[in-house]
């Protein structure tokens, strides 16, 4: 009786088109996840960065009233600015202008006041961000932000977000 070699197996060295493919669109899944969670993250991170600029600005117009006690300034160089309104701060994507008196939707009838904004830089991926699309305080400390459409109706959920 003659013994017959053994069947030779598959080579355990490769993939088939089918485990790529699977593995192909797992990923595709992951990324669609990912990606707009991602985005998502860096927004926020920069609003953080302009609320952050928007409050140390007005520290700024505080300090300047307790030293000229008649009124608040719009003057850059006051407040320790190099250059004219709109000054752009942090990594670029906001820009920051003051209103003394104050102006926009906080406008206070009493005087000295001021309101400080902060807004997107044209041509930076933030003027995408339909949600919170402007930050701003006013002398009496109230925070306003401005959703789509400039609705001052996000203000709790910018400010906290």
């Amino acid at each position: 009786m003659q013994l017959r070699p053994a069947a030779r197996s598959r080579p355990a060295g490769g993939f088939t088109l089918i485990e790529l493919m699977v593995v192909v669109a797992i990923a595709t899944i992951l990324f669609a996840i990912a990606i707009p969670s991602y985005t998502t993250y860096i927004r926020q991170s920069r609003r953080t960065e302009a609320k952050t600029a928007v409050l140390e600005l007005a520290g700024r117009e505080e300090r300047f009233l307790s030293t000229n006690p008649s009124a608040y300034t719009d003057v850059p160089a006051n407040l320790g600015y190099t250059g004219a309104w709109p000054i752009v701060v942090g990594s670029g994507y906001y820009q920051l202008t003051v209103c003394s008196p104050a102006c926009g939707p906080s406008a206070i009838a009493t005087v000295p006041s001021y309101t400080v904004t902060a807004t997107p830089v044209a041509g930076q991926s933030q003027v995408n961000d339909a949600q919170c699309t402007s930050f701003s305080v006013d002398s009496a400390g109230q925070q306003y932000a401005n959703g789509s459409g400039g609705a001052v109706v996000a203000t709790p959920y910018c400010w906290a977000n």
